[in-house]
């Protein structure tokens, strides 16, 4: 059963990449013309090939395939091709297809479409290993990856392949992150209240779509999430920075500066990114401004019980008796972010409103994977996991703040420790952005901290993340960074 599976998702793949390639082609045959078609198709891929639609080392569709697609012989389309291998437009590798040569790209060829860098202030580089003080990455070196993969590979075999699974998410993974939230977080809730999402940010821009707020304001945390600021301008939301203290979101700073905002957005349990707890009279003016004002709360439960110190803080959620609060969890930093996989507990009343929009607009991610998280929760895996990295990443801390002690520099000042992080400050006129920027060749990747900041002056400092720092490699790391912040 496994290979015929196996051999199904290679032969879909293998279906998908060869209309991607026609689609590249874009082959249009005029039987009127005097040209050949051998030529016409000759003259179709080279083109191809010459714009940069068909990149080096792409395999080009078998004779038969082509000729078949274009309703040509298959003496046709060998002509075309042998003339591209002629002229070294493709190699020809027997049973191993056709494929285009290797080129250099014309100079004379404007980049149409360069690409930038996407958030560059808040990540340093998709879809590569952390590197030391990178921060939202859990320790590549503890994970326990042998039994997460059994785990998944069992759950992915089960997955009906021909089901179109539940968007609002796997009802067996809802049940699990609900009684969770019941135990961990202290929320009450029942597992129609669950939708699972596409990470965090999926899960903001579901609330943000279900809550129907048009452009009216915003609250958010200064210093602040930058993803979740941009999130709310591009859906048109006018945000106010709302400053924080010791007790976290100043509630009364926020009312006096935009008392008509529909919406605040808080990370209460360990505040993003200067790490302090929400008190409890701070909880509770909120949870009152939300009833009175017939607004909402976002509550971003950012490290959720990953508290390195002391027990976890119950979530905002718990004390909510209103309906005004929607919880947003993810996996991200305590399984992987690989997993693109949040979720988000809405009150009763709007479940119905957004599992429609899930269901229309954003589904829950891969069924296998979800099944493999449910399967996590329900083994007791997950806690367990979660006591261990506490461990590791309270012991990861301490030693990063001996070694920093240890080469006490007027370049910087440790000023918190906030969650994974150790937050420190530059000196007067350092530049946080320039600091990040040099970082990378060295292997480390500290985080500015003056993109969090929406008002003036922002502050200079760097936030350094503990979870993927090497012992042997430390006291070198932290010479390094010294060096660049001086």
């Amino acid at each position: 059963m496994r290979s015929a599976l196996v051999a199904k998702q290679y032969q879909d793949c293998q279906f998908w990449l060869y209309h991607l390639m026609m689609a590249a082609l874009s082959i249009q045959l005029d039987r009127a013309r005097r040209t050949p078609l051998a030529a016409q198709i000759y003259r179709a891929i080279r083109e191809g090939i010459e714009d940069g639609r068909l990149t080096s080392g792409a395999r080009l569709p078998s004779w038969q395939d082509l000729a078949a697609q274009l309703g040509v012989s298959r003496g046709t389309v060998r002509v075309a091709y042998e003339r591209l291998i002629a002229e070294q437009f493709a190699i020809g590798l027997g049973p191993a297809g056709t494929r285009v040569a290797e080129r250099e790209p014309r100079s004379s060829m404007p980049d149409r479409w360069p690409e930038a860098p996407l958030l560059p202030d808040l990540f340093y580089e998709f879809g590569s290993a952390p590197l030391a003080f990178q921060m939202g990455v859990p320790s590549q070196d503890a994970f326990p990856f042998k039994v997460w993969s059994r785990i998944l590979t069992r759950e992915t075999r089960r997955v009906a392949p021909v089901t179109y699974p539940d968007p609002r998410g796997d009802p067996e993974l809802r049940k699990e992150i609900a009684a969770y939230l019941g135990l961990a977080r202290g929320i009450r809730c029942s597992p129609s209240q669950v939708l699972v999402t596409g990470g965090f940010s999926g899960a903001l821009g579901l609330a943000i779509r279900g809550l129907q707020l048009g452009s009216t304001g915003a609250w958010i945390e200064d210093p602040g999430f930058p993803l979740t600021r941009t999130a709310l301008g591009l859906a048109g939301m006018p945000v106010t920075a709302v400053p924080v203290d010791a007790e976290g979101l100043d509630v009364a700073a926020g009312v006096q500066t935009a008392a008509e905002a529909t919406l605040a957005v808080v990370t209460p349990g360990q505040q993003a990114p200067l790490g302090m707890t929400m008190s409890l009279p701070r909880r509770l003016a909120l949870l009152a401004w939300a009833k009175r004002s017939d607004a909402w709360i976002i509550e971003d439960d950012y490290l959720s019980e990953l508290q390195l110190k002391g027990p976890a803080a119950p979530a905002l959620a718990s004390l909510d008796h209103g309906g005004r609060v929607l919880h947003i969890g993810s996996f991200s930093k305590t399984i992987s972010p690989a997993l693109r996989l949040g979720f988000m507990i809405v009150p009763p009343e709007l479940s119905r409103r957004f599992g429609e929009l899930a269901a229309c607009l954003a589904p829950a991610p891969a069924a296998a994977v979800q099944r493999a998280v449910a399967e996590f929760l329900r083994e007791g895996l997950y806690i367990r996991h979660l006591r261990r990295m506490k461990r590791l990443y309270a012991a990861r801390r301490e030693t990063l703040l001996r070694c920093l002690e240890e080469m006490a520099s007027d370049s910087i000042k440790v000023q918190a420790t906030a969650g994974l992080a150790v937050v420190v400050l530059l000196r007067e006129f350092a530049s946080d952005m320039d600091i990040a920027l040099r970082a990378p060749p060295f292997g480390l990747a500290p985080a500015p901290l003056s993109p969090w900041y929406m008002q003036s002056p922002r502050q200079q400092g760097l936030l350094l993340g503990v979870t993927n720092l090497s012992e042997r490699r430390l006291p070198a790391d932290c010479r390094r960074l010294l060096e660049l912040a001086g």
